[in-house]
């Protein structure tokens, strides 16, 4: 016998809104370290334990968090900024958890925070070194190649953002974002 509840545990929860701003609470920070930990070591296999770096030490996190009634409650989105040299800003670690990557803008809004919030700072460059996969994505923000590197045994492509498609902002700026999955279409 069917019921109206038949396959909903194998759903994902859908929140109503994200916000996306800088990590403020030792729980963002916490979280951003565990969703990069959970892409970028569990997942992609890119690192092995952790991928933290000497970066980390001056980066500024981003994060992008689920609203359970309003209230942040989960971090599903990551981005760190830092400045590289005087003027010249990059991102790096941009991650965003399996079951939020369709949902919505979750990586777009990530990476216009964080070039808005880098431009904001000074930045008259933003570059980022960008996997293979994720090239076109970035073309579409727009960025431009500047040309193709290997890192961590992947094919990355040395990318440059339009600075002028990001207008400056500050630091304390928090953007809620609400969800359109995206539906197919078929033939």
């Amino acid at each position: 016998m069917s019921t109206l509840f038949d396959g909903m545990e194998d759903r994902p929860f859908i929140p109503t809104e994200y916000v996306v701003r800088l990590a403020r609470t030792p729980w963002e920070r916490a979280g951003y370290h565990a969703l990069r930990r959970d892409v970028f070591c569990t997942e992609q296999k890119v690192f092995m334990e952790d991928d933290r770096d000497t970066i980390d030490q001056v980066a500024i996190p981003i994060i992008a968090a689920c609203c359970m009634a309003g209230i942040p409650d989960r971090i599903v989105g990551t981005v760190r900024i830092h400045e590289s040299e005087p003027g010249v800003w990059r991102g790096s670690r941009l991650a965003v958890h399996a079951e939020h990557r369709k949902l919505g803008r979750i990586g777009a809004e990530l990476i216009r925070m964080a070039v808005s919030t880098a431009h904001g700072l000074g930045a008259t460059r933003f570059l980022a070194q960008v996997q293979e996969q994720n090239v076109l994505f970035f073309r579409r923000l727009h960025w431009k190649s500047l040309g193709s590197v290997m890192l961590h045994g992947l094919l990355h492509h040395d990318m440059q953002a339009d600075l002028s498609r990001y207008p400056a902002h500050g630091q304390d700026q928090t953007w809620l974002l609400r969800p359109q999955p995206r539906i197919r279409q078929v033939a």
